[in-house]
């Protein structure tokens, strides 16, 4: 399509992570920027909006990471990609209740979207909460980074090995409109970074999120020198098999790339055996990494839902447990999910982890 043309500047190519970077976060184009893509209206849907008992987990999690730090009076915690800000506001109803860590708390959320933090301030408001577009503000410790679904949104880069090269994947727009894709020769830097990943090795087709290891090393630095850690949760794999996990969604459906650009979401999965050797590379204690239904389950979701469930008329109870079973399934979401944690901090216990 002609429209598809503004996503190219004045270029006629451009590396597949930098189109599907304008693609999804364009000022003006981009699909982060000009509409709400969750929930059964949007896109997609995300834990925080299937069931509450997510985001309680999450407060109770940090809660208990806070008494681990040892009670700090000033205790930050950074939400990075906030979607529709369901989270934070569910778990600021479950901190209403620890007033001596309410008042200790600082929040930031980390939203690069003009349009998205729009949504957010609409539903929180909260004077503990900060909106910020870098890490700079954050100058005390400790601080704790969560997030959901974060690095599944920068847009990755793609590679394959043929004939002893490192090819990188571009996408070129032709004189009638029409986008395809083809292989150059890997700049240098990409392909010495590449190949000092272990977890890449003999790999003949590569996804590389060079843009999401870039937003990485800026959170590891702070964690290195203000103390703290970095919890994530999101799609992904351990073992990478040479697959394409770049995939598109439109109003809940799979779509092709190249349709819809800038109405549709564009994702791929999180290749966490990277994520953690890069992590450990950055001279950060990585703890095992574990499916979203063991870490929901260790952190007591199925105790937390019995005795809210007793309250309930059945079909609320219905309802509640069909939700959660979305969550914890391993066919749904249990096992798709991954969560990882990272710190630097003499403490070395955190509930959920063994």
């Amino acid at each position: 399509m002609k429209s598809d043309k503004k996503f190219f500047g004045k270029s006629s190519y451009l590396p597949m992570d930098e189109f599907f970077l304008k693609v999804l976060y364009d000022k003006k184009y981009g699909y982060y920027n000009k509409k709400e893509p969750f929930g059964s209206d949007g896109d997609y849907i995300t834990a925080p909006k299937i069931s509450f008992l997510f985001s309680d987990i999450i407060a109770i999690w940090l809660i208990s990471t806070w008494e681990n730090f040892g009670k700090p009076k000033n205790f930050n915690i950074v939400e990075l990609g906030p979607g529709d800000g369901s989270l934070t506001k569910n778990i600021l109803k479950v901190f209403k209740k620890f007033p001596n860590f309410n008042n200790s708390k600082n929040i930031f959320l980390y939203e690069i979207s003009n349009f998205l933090t729009k949504v957010q301030k609409k539903k929180i408001k909260n004077n503990q909460v900060k909106w910020i577009k870098n890490f700079r503000e954050i100058k005390k410790g400790p601080v704790i980074f969560f997030g959901n679904e974060f690095f599944d949104a920068i847009p990755i880069k793609q590679f394959k090995r043929e004939n002893g090269l490192l090819l990188e994947k571009y996408f070129f727009i032709d004189k009638n409109f029409r986008i395809y894709e083809r292989f150059k020769k890997a700049n240098k830097r990409d392909a010495k970074n590449i190949e000092n990943f272990k977890s890449l090795d003999n790999l003949k087709f590569i996804e590389y999120p060079k843009l999401g290891l870039e937003e990485l090393k800026k959170i590891v630095k702070k964690v290195t020198i203000l103390k703290g850690s970095i919890l994530l949760i999101d799609y992904g794999y351990l073992k990478p098999n040479n697959q394409n996990t770049l995939q598109s969604v439109f109003k809940h459906k799979k779509n092709n790339i190249f349709k819809n650009l800038g109405d549709a979401d564009i994702t791929s999965h999180v290749n966490f055996k990277l994520i953690e050797e890069f992590l450990i590379n950055n001279k950060l204690n990585v703890k095992n990494i574990i499916t979203q239904k063991e870490f929901l389950e260790r952190m007591g979701i199925l105790n937390r839902a019995e005795i809210i469930s007793k309250k309930m008329k059945f079909s609320e109870q219905s309802d509640l447990y069909l939700r959660l079973k979305r969550l914890l399934n391993p066919n749904l979401m249990g096992r798709l999910f991954k969560v990882i944690l990272a710190f630097n901090h003499k403490t070395k216990d955190y509930f959920g982890f063994k």
